[in-house]
């Protein structure tokens, strides 16, 4: 009885967890694109597409890895020289907040990757700023949290 209780509510406590991370069934048009940019973003990235990635990424950004943190340019050189390949995103859950012209966007991805030349699979969960300027969104950081579960497979 003393295990079954604190398992019980391990498990309620999970299920909430889960649920509160799934993605919005109807986001708002401002969420939708977003999460529209988000996904694009990913796929510049697994194609190496540096001019478009330096359009969005902001002359202030910042990028924090598993490895050490650094500023746009450095990332694009890195993306660009194939020392980080961000080859597939496999997204489970998105939210999106918005406060005025800054969005933050939360990933619960696993990320398929090519580093050093080996490949390899991590789960993170990614936050992503991004401030919108003149109308347009513009990436002002992407930040890599290490997830202490299982990869997930679809």
């Amino acid at each position: 009885m003393k295990v079954l209780i604190p398992g019980l509510c391990f498990l309620v406590m999970s299920v909430q967890w889960s649920y509160a991370q799934q993605t919005k069934e109807n986001p708002s048009p401002a969420e939708q694109e977003i999460i529209n940019l988000s996904k694009q973003k990913w796929l510049w990235m697994a194609d190496k597409n540096v001019d478009s990635l330096n359009v969005l990424f902001d002359e202030k950004s910042v990028f924090v890895h598993m490895g050490g943190s650094w500023g746009k340019t450095p990332e694009l050189n890195t993306i660009k020289s194939g020392g980080i390949w961000y080859k597939k995103a496999d997204i489970y859950s998105v939210s999106v907040n918005i406060f005025e012209n800054t969005a933050i966007l939360l990933n619960d991805i696993d990320l398929q990757a090519v580093v050093g030349g080996n490949e390899v699979i991590n789960p993170f969960m990614v936050t992503e700023v991004y401030i919108k300027e003149n109308g347009k969104w513009k990436m002002g950081s992407l930040t890599f949290s290490h997830l202490l579960r299982p990869v997930k497979m679809k």
